[in-house]
């Protein structure tokens, strides 16, 4: 499985018995959707390698108690402390409305109410305390916030995301 076809849903943050038993921190909003998974992909030396698992429950909310198929002991278990945790994409829950995710809007046009298309979402920058739809307008790059009053349509048919930014926002970059 590629890296590109899916999507990270947490990572492995701690040990939780002598048994090999892991807790995995649950990246999602809705952690009950994860609770009775069959397999998941555990990153190791920058490949994804396929991990079945024998019990989970959800622990303290954001957190999944896993035992893992051939994962016994300690020493089994500290070897994956650390390590992110995917699915395949197909597994993602379909949004609907203008609830996306963000991998979904890449390559889509960006279009304003007011001055039209301006651009191509090439990425999005979540590390910050707002995240940002990262916008090429030829050489130039914009940076748009994603905030939900400025969000008007998510058109997945024509792939465009269209927005109502505030005058002037767009035009300080051109």
């Amino acid at each position: 499985m590629r890296k590109e076809d899916c999507f990270y849903l947490g990572k492995i943050a701690k040990k939780f018995s002598f048994k090999g038993e892991v807790l995995i921190y649950l990246d999602t909003d809705e952690p009950e959707l994860y609770e009775n998974l069959e397999s998941v992909f555990v990153e190791q030396n920058k490949h994804l390698i396929p991990f079945f698992i024998e019990t989970s429950s959800l622990h303290k909310g954001d957190f999944l108690r896993v035992r893992f198929e051939d994962v016994n002991t300690e020493q089994d278990a500290d070897a994956l402390v650390g390590s992110a945790i995917y699915l395949p994409l197909t597994m993602l829950p379909k949004l609907t409305g203008n609830k996306f995710y963000f991998h979904e809007v890449i390559g889509f046009e960006i279009e304003d109410q007011r001055l039209g298309v301006f651009g191509k979402i090439t990425s999005i920058n979540d590390s910050s305390a707002q995240p940002l739809f990262e916008v090429l307008n030829g050489n130039v790059e914009i940076l748009v916030p994603m905030i939900d009053h400025f969000l008007v349509k998510i058109d997945r048919e024509n792939k465009k995301v269209i927005v109502n930014l505030p005058e002037g926002l767009i035009e300080m970059y051109l």
